[in-house]
Parts: structure tokens; sequence; C-alpha cells
């Protein structure tokens, strides 16, 4: 998803959880629409108030690749007035325009935005336990199939799961450190974003998990600490 959809979805998310009602229309053409999958649909489904499956759907959205942000304005048919606020503030922020319209399908060369942007240098480290943890809570539904894609079995995902019960974070973090202590140098971060392509997790969600906290440090220290 590009970043100003994503910044947007962040700075409306609490209006947007107490605005919208996502199970009658929303999350159907969603799924129609193969932005959503199955098991993002029933984890949506699963939470027990209308504001948490808004928020679970808006914690999803920004991990489903470029295609979503314009499928979601096209499933706000019923909420009009919410898209036509989003659309409003989206063209009048700086920076480049709102893409295609919302009632269009992407055109050709808009799936460049798929490409991973990190550097090189970046690729070829070995995430530490910090980067995993990020990653580990920006992760949905999809977590197994990154896990299995990284080339654990179906027994070691399921301990995961039944040893951190309480926390999706906590099982998919201990699943990635058992990949990365299992494949040592090997377990890079270019072999984490083949692993997020095959589970159709946008490659954007690594670069801000390894390169957000780079600016916010940068942003936040005192200049004697930048010296």
């Amino acid at each position: 998803m590009d970043p100003a959809h994503r910044a947007l979805l962040r700075a409306h998310r609490l209006e947007l959880s107490g605005q919208l009602l996502v199970s009658d229309t929303i999350v159907p053409l969603l799924y129609q629409d193969d932005i959503l999958t199955e098991a993002q649909v029933e984890h949506i489904e699963s939470q027990p108030t209308n504001r948490q499956k808004t928020l679970k759907l808006l914690d999803l959205l920004p991990s489903r690749g470029p295609r979503a942000f314009h499928a979601f304005l096209r499933s706000l048919d019923d909420f009009s007035w919410v898209r036509d606020k989003l659309l409003l503030e989206l063209q009048t922020r700086p920076g480049p325009g709102p893409g295609p319209e919302p009632g269009l399908a992407p055109g050709p060369g808009l799936g460049s935005t798929d490409v991973c942007r990190l550097p090189d240098s970046v690729l070829q480290k070995v995430p530490s336990d910090q980067e995993l943890s990020r990653l580990a809570s920006r992760l949905g539904a999809e977590w197994e199939s990154v896990l299995m894609d990284l080339g654990l079995s179906a027994e070691a995902v399921f301990r995961c799961r039944s040893d951190h019960s309480l926390s999706i974070q906590a099982a998919v973090l201990a699943g990635l450190v058992q990949w990365r202590r299992r494949d040592g140098r090997k377990a890079t971060v270019q072999r984490l974003v083949q692993s997020l392509k095959a589970a159709d997790v946008h490659p954007s969600v690594l670069e801000d998990v390894l390169m957000g906290p780079t600016r916010e440090t940068l942003i936040s220290s005192p200049p004697e600490k930048l010296l």
C-alpha cells in the first residue's frame, strides 16, 4: 500500500472504527476482490464487537498490496460520506496525487510497488531480535503461511501457536527465532522477503519494520547524539 494511503487510514483509524459496519458489505467485497483471504475474513468476523472488527480490518489492509486502498474505497458505497472525506483529504495532502480513481482497476505498471526497495546491504543481513519482534507484530492471519514457507513444519507451527495461545505476536516471534536459529547466516532479510511475497504480504511491511525505526531515531535523537 502506498505510504500516503497507509498514513491516511492510520490518521482516521478511531474515527473509521466508530462509523463503519464492515460485516455487511465491506468485508465481503474485499474478499470478492481478492484483497482479503478466507482466513483473514474469519479472523475479522471472530472479533466480539463491530469496532474491533473494523480495527482488525484496518490492521490488515496495509499488508494487502497496492490494490487494497482503492478496493477499500470502492467497498464504501453504503458509507459514501466517509469515502468522500477520505478522498478530499487525500487530494489536499502534499505529495503525489491519489493515483487511479477508486472505481478503476489498477493499470499496467502499478504492480511496480510490489518490488522490495530495501538496499542490498539490508537484504543480505540477518534480522535482529528487535526487528523480528516488530515484524511479528505486523503480520496478520497469514503468519502461519510465512513460517511454513520459511521451512518450519506444520508441527512446529502448531507448537508455536499452542505454546503462545494468548499472544499471536509471541507465537510468530517464536517461529521466526526458530527459523533464524536453524538457518544461521542463511536466515537473511532477503529470504524473509521471499516468504512474505509467497504469503501475499506486501514488501512494504518489511520495509517499515527495517527502515522506519532508523528514521524515527534520527528525528527523535538529541543533537548531541547525532554528532
